[in-house]
């Protein structure tokens, strides 16, 4: 975000405080529109990475071709409906063919994607989608596991709801067994 962003962020908020009531030259408000147009360079700068940024050259040869799991990535979002979070858990595997990514892109990728306006389901399939284009694995398995707190918190104030989205390519998709083996990871509990 340009300094031209953040400076009318600053005023959109400092309108919407107004708008809702609220005196923002009270001193609990007096810094909130900066606060907040500073929130939002951070929530929105899925926006200013791209792919190539994320995966700096991360991509390696290597002579595997079982299955790679990365579970429980904790993800950040925004409905794009009502600007309110949504969060949870992502889990993504793949099964290489010739090539592997380094496994701490696997997270940045899934932040670059949640911090952008999103609908869980869109954001599955770009993580999927992602993968399967810079890797070329035989198939890749993207579960998102999310709170929303615009159903949580308003509309049907439904506090323990939780959506599940998947989105399965390759063999994940054709074969049940593979689809089994990475739903069975994934559900397993880490022993300390």
């Amino acid at each position: 975000m340009t300094k031209k962003s953040i400076s009318k962020i600053e005023s959109i908020i400092q309108e919407l405080l107004v708008e809702i009531g609220e005196n923002p030259d009270r001193s609990g408000l007096k810094r909130t529109p900066e606060r907040v147009a500073k929130a939002w360079e951070f929530l929105a700068k899925g926006y200013e990475q791209s792919i190539e940024e994320i995966i700096n050259n991360a991509i390696f040869e290597e002579d595997y071709d079982e299955m790679v799991v990365v579970k429980d990535i904790d993800f950040f979002s925004l409905c794009e409906h009502h600007l309110l979070p949504f969060f949870g858990k992502a889990h993504i595997g793949y099964i290489p063919q010739g090539k592997i990514i380094g496994l701490s892109k696997i997270p940045r990728i899934v932040e670059m994607y949640g911090r952008r306006l999103q609908v869980q389901e869109r954001m599955t399939q770009e993580i999927a989608q992602t993968i399967m284009k810079v890797v070329e694995p035989e198939g890749v398995a993207v579960v998102l596991e999310g709170q929303h707190m615009c159903m949580q918190m308003r509309g049907v104030e439904k506090k323990n709801s939780y959506a599940t989205t998947s989105y399965m390519t390759g063999c994940f998709r054709d074969d049940d067994r593979t689809r089994k083996e990475f739903l069975d990871i994934i559900a397993m509990k880490r022993t300390s």
